[in-house]
């Protein structure tokens, strides 16, 4: 029997965890029309990722669907170490005064289920028991073949998305290389509760070392509900099988093979900080540990994401979050791509700007696995703002604007992230407003400080400019306390507080382009209006953008 005739969509999505179903969203918050495929027939129940870190929380602001992430979630204060039976170490996670955020523990079935929920509100739901097979690709598009309870299916898609994990079948189809290894040790995790009295919301990490090595360990992640934890240790000889081949990917649960509520309390008799007993054993399994890269993110019209195109030890939490700020990177350009008003290069940059970070998760979370978190900065925050995902940047990229030495060294430059700003007051409003606040929208944002009346009474000019150049954007005056512009037509916030100033480095007739993914991709000055529309031929197609400059 042949394949029913082919379908069409803008993007087909491979795979619904939570790097297909961000990706999903975010494109379906763009206006773009797709289809979410898993040949999974039900969502896996299991906390495969625990930690979400703070940038993470920023990105669900934008896409609204934090509030009901926070609901569901426990927090995450800190860690006890421990080591050959004595507590070496209280590491507390001392948040920045400038966060918004800060860590919390949600078991991967929840945070798929609210964005399945979130995605549901705009019409789309993951299509589940259906399978990539193949598929070609053209000048136009991509011509996929599924398998599903309906029988075989052509659809034409004009761009994948394969966020289908480490066996990924779209890394395999494009020929990607996946280069890396795999750990020898093997692996069990386990969901239970235990008696003990551990704070809420401090994880555990103990380890017996011999002549250097680690020859047991037992890393307990708090979980939402009353003293419930996954906890994974290495697993006993009963359990263990043969190390994988040099070319084999092993990396995730190994089915077949469940440990019972024994092996994990033995496990806890040798190594829990105090007598305890675990109880109530929700899910376990064993998994091995593999550390990969894709040799390229993309090829033609296809991508991967996530697992499919980065895999490694799980410290420090590192793996979901990356993917998930993959799927946000990939799917603003895609959806401009869909739209007809990407610049020639835009795709392109998905790649140049996240498979440098890919790598550099990689390296890290492989030398994080067999000496824990390294406090390598005599920064106290520096640490907390690496693990969550704050130091992430794209200086350098082919679509951000040039660094500008000139500026303090904190200043946030084009391809670094946009940093929130508290204590903002608006007409109408009557309460302090978040900068995040104003971010919230689909698309770019300009910002335009003034603390001087004659800057303010440029700005419209600018963001008529801004708006020339770049499409629809969103665009704001930031004014300093005390300037006058009765006149000014644009939105406008004031810095009563200081903290935009303060955040951006801004001086008068500072101008900033904010990207769809919350990056600056622009910094300039009111005097500088050809700066933005040169900004705008690197993201905006030509025959998109105008070049109005004001008078």
């Amino acid at each position: 029997m042949g394949s029913a005739t082919a379908n069409s969509t803008d993007v087909l999505v491979v795979g619904a965890g939570p790097i297909g179903l961000t990706a999903a969203l975010e494109l379906r918050r763009r206006g773009v029309e797709c289809r979410l495929v898993d040949k999974l027939v039900e969502p896996p129940q299991y906390a495969k990722a625990v930690g979400v870190q703070a940038r993470t929380l920023e990105l669900w602001e934008k896409s609204g669907v934090l509030p009901a992430m926070l609901d569901a979630a426990t927090s995450m204060f800190g860690q006890y170490v421990y080591r050959n039976g004595e507590r070496v170490a209280r590491l507390e996670m001392r948040l920045p005064p400038d966060m918004s955020y800060g860590f919390m523990a949600l078991p991967q079935y929840e945070t798929e289920r609210l964005l399945r929920e979130a995605l549901a509100r705009l019409g789309t739901a993951p299509e589940r028991g259906v399978e990539l097979l193949s598929f070609t690709q053209d000048d136009d598009g991509v011509t996929a073949e599924l398998a599903g309870p309906g029988g075989p299916e052509s659809v034409r898609a004009r761009y994948l998305v394969g966020g289908d994990g480490a066996h990924s079948t779209v890394r395999k189809a494009l020929g990607l290389s996946f280069e890396g290894g795999a750990f020898a040790e093997e692996y069990m995790l386990g969901d239970v509760e235990v008696d003990w009295s551990i704070p809420r919301g401090w994880s555990v990490r103990a380890t017996t070392e011999q002549d250097g090595k680690v020859v047991d360990a037992l890393v307990c992640i708090p979980l939402p509900g009353h003293k419930r934890y996954r906890m994974s240790m290495l697993v006993p000889h009963d359990l263990s099988t043969a190390a994988p081949g040099a070319n084999e990917i092993a990396h995730g649960f190994e089915g077949g093979r469940a440990p019972e509520l024994h092996h994990i309390q033995a496990v806890l008799d040798r190594l829990s900080p105090e007598p305890t007993t675990a109880r109530n054993l929700r899910w376990s399994s064993v998994f091995r540990i593999s550390h990969r890269i894709a040799g390229a993110y993309s090829g033609g019209r296809a991508f991967v994401a996530g697992d499919a195109a980065h895999i490694h030890p799980p410290t420090g939490a590192q793996g979901m979050n990356t993917g998930i700020q993959d799927a946000v990177n990939l799917a603003w350009k895609l959806a401009a791509a869909v739209h007809g008003t990407a610049a020639p290069g835009l795709l392109d940059s998905y790649d140049a700007e996240r498979r440098p970070v890919g790598e550099e998760v990689v390296g890290r979370t492989v030398k994080a696995a067999a000496t824990g978190i390294r406090i390598d900065s005599s920064d106290p925050y520096a640490v907390i703002r690496r693990e969550a995902q704050m130091l992430v940047g794209y200086r350098g990229s082919p679509i951000v604007g040039a660094v500008d030495e000139t500026l303090p060294a904190a200043a946030p430059q084009p391809g670094d992230r946009a940093p929130d700003a508290r204590g903002l007051v608006r007409d109408i409003v009557l309460y302090p407003v978040r900068l995040f606040e104003l971010l919230r929208g689909p698309g770019s944002a300009v910002l335009v400080y003034a603390d001087t009346d004659a800057t303010a009474a440029r700005i419209d000019a600018v963001v008529d400019a801004a708006r020339t150049a770049l499409g629809d954007v969103a665009a704001y005056a930031v004014l300093a306390d005390g300037v006058d512009a009765p006149d000014l037509q644009a939105p406008t916030v004031r810095d009563a507080a200081g903290g935009f100033r303060e955040a951006y480095a801004a001086t008068d007739g500072t101008v900033l382009v904010v990207r769809p993914d919350g990056y600056v991709g622009h910094r300039g000055t009111v005097a500088d209006v050809a700066g933005i529309i040169g900004y705008a031929a690197l993201v905006v197609a030509p025959e998109r953008s105008g070049v109005l400059a004001p008078g």
